[in-house]
């Protein structure tokens, strides 16, 4: 057997919550290993939209979301991890939405994050090709970012072996996690071994490998998602930062806080189609000039994960794009790439958080949070975890 190799703490998992765990972590001193079963991170990190969205989030995790935004900002101020300051929107398309576009930003004023209502011109103003039959108005966020989700991981991840020192250990995956006493011995079905005083698990959607029971017992599930991508744009199309429309605005958690929220809610079909499929309409530019189009969601427990399958609806994409030609003539439609994402979330709770054995911590469940929240969130809970 080789020798372990020791650290302060290692991370399972390179994903982006394991990776600001291990940033924050370095940040304050410690050694840190990051260990990920793949060449590469893979899964929900680069397989989402692309956006940090605080504006979507509940009271408490806008905070988180809204450190994230000045931890991202920064960490592209010293090295490019593909962050661009250009703003989110939100479209009304009826009198309801505007209502809860209003009630959101005075919310936010009251939480001093800075918003502007914008005028049914300014939005067309603003955004080319959005159908003025569609947008009533709409709700801008001007500190908020995109990032090329394909990209930023591996720039961090990049960013933290260059600069910081992570020691990164890839094409391994963890068979074994056990607190000898002083320390935690951790395991690889390659034979290399670790230990630190601390182990974090950020394990994302993947439940079959450490701790199978303790996942299919508790309240996990899977979120499916489909998204696609059009060819390049015409040369000179700008659809600037991130477009979220009507559905985005009766779906996101933020506005479940706003006073008309229920009684709207409660007025909604519920066998139509955005329903039975999950989806809401948002468009993303790519620095390629393609723009990203999503997304749906379908649901399955964290034990049943292989019952979602491995394939696209094409009713579901035909559906959205359907949709999304209401809000906003792009210059092409043609679809050069189509794909899904997974993540997992809890049912009852904010994300899956459990300690075994003192010192081995399992953070996962983060849900659609995780390029949002997970910076924020992993500066305070690494300080949890290590009694700071």
């Amino acid at each position: 057997m080789n020798k372990s190799q020791v650290f302060d703490i290692i991370i399972i998992g390179g994903g982006v919550l394991g990776a600001f765990h291990a940033y924050h972590a370095i940040e304050k001193g410690f050694k840190v290993a990051l260990i990920e079963k793949d060449k590469a991170p893979q899964s929900a990190t680069t397989q989402n939209f692309g956006q940090v969205v605080p504006s979507g989030m509940n009271s408490k995790w806008q905070q988180y979301g809204r450190e994230s935004l000045e931890i991202y900002k920064d960490i592209q101020s010293k090295f490019d991890i593909s962050i661009r300051n250009n703003g989110t929107v939100y479209l009304a398309s009826n009198n309801e939405e505007i209502q809860l576009i209003e009630e959101l930003h005075s919310i936010n004023q009251s939480n001093a994050y800075t918003s502007s209502l914008l005028t049914k011109e300014a939005c067309l103003e603003k955004y080319p090709g959005l159908r003025s039959d569609y947008v009533k108005a709409g709700l801008f966020f001007p500190q908020e970012v995109t990032v090329e989700p394909t990209q930023m991981i591996h720039k961090l991840l990049d960013y933290l072996i260059q600069e910081k020192g992570l020691k990164v250990f890839t094409y391994e995956t963890v068979m074994a996690c056990e607190n000898t006493g002083d320390k935690v011995k951790v395991e690889t079905a390659k034979g290399t071994s670790l230990e630190a005083g601390k182990v974090i698990v950020c394990n994302g959607k993947d439940f079959k490998f450490l701790y199978p029971t303790l996942f299919a017992n508790s309240d996990l599930e899977v979120s499916k998602l489909q998204m696609m991508r059009t060819k390049a744009q015409n040369k000179g199309y700008i659809l600037p930062g991130s477009v979220l429309t009507g559905l985005s605005i009766r779906r996101y958690e933020a506005f479940y806080e706003c006073p008309s929220f229920a009684k709207i809610k409660a007025k909604e079909s519920s066998d139509s189609l955005e329903k039975k499929w999950g989806v809401h309409i948002l468009f993303k530019q790519a620095t390629d000039g393609s723009v990203i189009l999503g997304d749906s969601h379908q649901y399955a427990d964290a034990k049943d994960i292989d019952d979602l399958g491995y394939d696209l609806d094409m009713d579901i994409d035909d559906f959205m794009i359907q949709e999304a030609k209401k809000i906003i003539d792009l210059p092409t439609y043609d679809i050069a790439h189509r794909w899904y994402g997974m993540y997992s979330q809890c049912k009852t709770k904010d994300l899956f958080q459990e300690t075994i054995d003192e010192n081995i911590h399992i953070v996962t469940g983060i849900g659609g949070k995780g390029m949002t929240g997970s910076a924020g969130f992993a500066k305070e809970n690494i300080s949890k975890i290590l009694n700071l």
